[in-house]
């Protein structure tokens, strides 16, 4: 989008490429743009210093190109460094141009210190090790040289002038900065050209002709960092009132030079919960009583207030079941909050069996509230037109699918809006008329929606053909049962070690040689149960079924099939009965 918010002042630039220069004793990353403009960092001890004008550092025995500083983080043996090592330009946010990192890598600093590890902690470092390599694959990074991505239309607009002259980490949104944690080694050493804040979310453009009147629109999702993790070890709120998978979502649209703004939040039912994986399919819901709750609840929603303005709380999930009891006790907190309106959608009883047209059952009961909130709009002088003055927060139980499906929807009122206030489309014409434009527009959404899920699930999101088609279909049902199935392994047996590596990188875990070992097994430890337990599954069906193949030869073989087939219960019966010890689960931080 050709669009520049405070484009009559200088703004900050990023280097956009940076050279690697690999020594015995340091690596050293400088700027072709500015070769005096650089960093030194020790392969013994991870110290950073400035390059201060010296290039003359002799010969190197690599030379590479990398593309960005992602952050420093130490752990037992020292210090790593995180670095860009390959990109993609996406699109353009604002008039600057987006990329998405296609590849990251981390360079240990630590020769000196690793020598001197214990047995003990030379374990946990290799455990660290791999956590950082699982860092290395996060999806879903963007981030741009010239412009801060964290913060919105609106809110830039609004911003005092000079702040796109600061750092662009200045100008950045802590909450929406992925690596927050992983860049406070280059502020402190005042690298202000080379910190790049990461934004973790989906970011999407796409061209619409509109009657031969192009269009511009780009819908970009930033999640947010204060209770970040993997679907089933990150549930609810903590007490400070952050919900985990909170993402603000903006649509962004410009047509002859106007531009406007419409934002969506999403994020976890604000109670303390959980959900703990044990090999079942759907693992019981758990709300966990705390005297914290009502304040839990009270913070988070006045946090959004602060933020957004007026907020209507779509509530998505079923009404019965573990569901319907965490959905009862979700409506009974948040209705002793006045400045909150509360609305119940039963989204799978209404929209089930391809009734997705049943969801403007949804709109009719919040089309005041949402018209009353409206978008924000700026003429080409960049002179306010109208402000958006509150926002629709939707939650269903992970707030993907249901919530994807449900926030399209309003997206795409919002933006029928839009486009006839700007004379785009007559009063009687909607997006969805025009076939090429709004399968643009679904295409976006249904992206968008994949790649939040991946992020926090650890698979494509389900309901795309909702999204896309407004019904379900075959081939979209069986792509629904094979991203259901892959949940469920991730979620059992992966998403432990996933929530590990978050919360190491993130801060929430911070290494300390002076304290216990976090790996230290207690009581079952599920890396080295559950191969035993697979085992004897495995081994204990093989015989089952190699008895009953012979069953009918005699009684001693038919008593042999029986009794194999009563251990094999057995054993499943203790596997499930230590389902949550088998699963993969965090082992540096609790739930809250």
């Amino acid at each position: 989008m050709e669009i520049s918010a405070n484009s009559t002042t200088e703004h900050f630039k990023l280097y956009t490429q940076l050279e690697l220069y690999e020594f015995q004793d340091k690596f050293v990353i400088r700027s072709p743009e500015s070769p005096t403009d650089g960093f030194s960092i020790s392969r013994f001890d991870g110290n950073i210093e400035k390059l201060n004008g010296d290039i003359s550092f002799g010969n190197p025995s690599k030379v590479s190109t990398i593309y960005g500083v992602a952050g420093t983080i130490r752990l037992l043996a020292g210090s790593h460094i995180l670095l860009i090592t390959s990109r993609k330009e996406v699109g353009n946010y604002l008039g600057f141009p987006v990329f998405l990192v296609m590849s990251m890598k981390f360079l240990s600093c630590n020769e000196e210190a690793s020598r001197h590890l214990t047995r003990q902690e030379k374990r946990d470092e290799a455990y660290f090790m791999n956590l950082l390599r699982m860092v290395e694959s996060t999806p879903g990074l963007y981030y741009s040289y010239e412009t801060d991505i964290t913060v919105n239309l609106q809110r830039r607009c609004n911003l005092a002038k000079g702040w796109m002259s600061k750092p662009v980490w200045k100008q950045a949104d802590p909450r929406f900065v992925w690596n927050k944690n992983l860049l406070e080694e280059l502020i402190e050493n005042k690298l202000d050209g080379f910190i790049v804040p990461l934004l973790q979310g989906s970011f999407k453009t796409g061209h619409l002709k509109l009657k031969e009147s192009p269009a511009t629109i780009a819908l970009i999702s930033r999640r947010c960092t204060r209770r970040m993790g993997t679907r089933m070890w990150r549930r609810g709120a903590n007490l400070e009132g952050d919900t985990a998978n909170f993402i603000e979502t903006e649509q962004l649209l410009e047509f002859e030079g106007f531009r406007s703004s419409f934002l969506q939040i999403r994020g976890s039912i604000p109670l303390l919960w959980e959900q703990i994986v044990d090999l079942s399919y759907k693992p019981r819901l758990n709300i966990i009583n705390h005297e914290e709750t009502p304040k839990v609840m009270e913070r988070h929603f006045h946090d959004l207030v602060k933020r957004y303005g007026d907020v209507t709380a779509v509530d998505l999930t079923n009404k019965h079941g573990d569901e319907g009891l965490l959905s009862a006790a979700y409506a009974t907190e948040i209705q002793k909050l006045s400045s909150v309106r509360y609305v119940s959608f039963d989204f799978h009883h209404h929209c089930g069996g391809s009734n997705f047209d049943n969801i403007q059952l949804l709109y009719d009961q919040i089309s005041e509230d949402f018209e009353k909130k409206g978008y924000f709009l700026i003429d080409t002088e960049e002179k306010i037109l109208l402000e958006q003055r509150g926002v629709v927060r939707s939650n269903c139980i992970d707030c993907l699918d249901r919530t994807n499906v449900t926030q399209s929807y309003l997206a795409r009122k919002s933006l029928d809006s839009q486009l006839q206030r700007l004379g785009a489309l007559s009063s009687n014409e909607s997006i969805s008329m025009f076939t090429e434009d709004f399968e643009i527009f679904k295409t976006m959404w249904v992206d968008q929606g994949d790649e939040i899920s991946l992020e926090y699930s650890g698979t494509h999101a389900l309901k795309r053909d909702l999204v896309r088609y407004g019904k379900q279909t075959m081939t979209g049902l069986i792509q629904d049962g094979m991203s259901a199935v892959s949940r469920y392994f991730l979620n059992n047996f992966q998403d432990g070690i996933r929530q590990d590596a978050v919360d190491l990188t993130s801060g929430r875990y911070n290494v300390n040689r002076g304290s216990p070992s976090p790996f230290q097994k207690h009581g079952f430890d599920s890396l080295s149960y559950l191969p035993v337990a697979s085992a004897l599954l495995i081994g204990g069906l093989t015989v089952t079924t190699i008895t009953i193949n012979q069953a009918g030869r005699s009684t001693n073989t038919m008593l042999s099939s029986a009794l194999c087939a009563g251990v094999v219960a057995g054993i499943m019966a203790l596997v499930k009965s230590n389902g949550r010890q088998i699963c993969s689960r965090p082992r540096l931080c609790g739930l809250l």
